[in-house]
């Protein structure tokens, strides 16, 4: 018999973030995204920068995540992140003053890893942006 919800646990070395029954989940593998249902084949993927999203019912849930591993059982998912946080804990004006500083050490760096260091930058800036709206919408 297959299990109706997913236990969603995601924890950060400040402690837990966040522990729910959830329908669905989503979260961004090194790779790509990747979407989970109750009964899912068991995995474990690495985590690259991005955002968790999942579904109770018709709400749903979103937090940033920046690496970290991820495991898949039938009933659970279980996120260690490097960072990740909820979306009324970030400041969006820290977040859009981080985007606009690392955009502009995008177009000032020539060398390829400081280049790689501002992208990161961005994106987490940007992931924050998206995850905080979406709390207001």
């Amino acid at each position: 018999m297959l299990p109706e919800k997913l236990l969603l646990e995601v924890v950060t070395p400040e402690g837990l973030l966040l522990r729910e029954e959830v329908d669905t989940v989503r979260a961004p593998g090194a790779l790509g995204y990747f979407g989970v249902l109750p009964g899912h084949r068991p995995f474990f993927s690495t985590l690259g920068l991005g955002e968790i999203s999942y579904q109770i019912g018709k709400e749903s849930g979103h937090l940033t995540c920046f690496w970290g591993f991820c495991e898949v059982l039938p009933d659970r998912v279980s996120i260690l992140a490097e960072v990740g946080e909820r979306a009324e804990d970030i400041d969006v004006e820290r977040a859009e003053k981080q985007r606009h500083q690392a955009a502009d050490r995008m177009k000032s760096i020539r060398d390829e890893q400081g280049f790689k260091e501002a992208q990161a930058a961005y994106m987490k800036a940007v992931t924050r942006l998206s995850v905080a709206r979406k709390r207001r919408d």
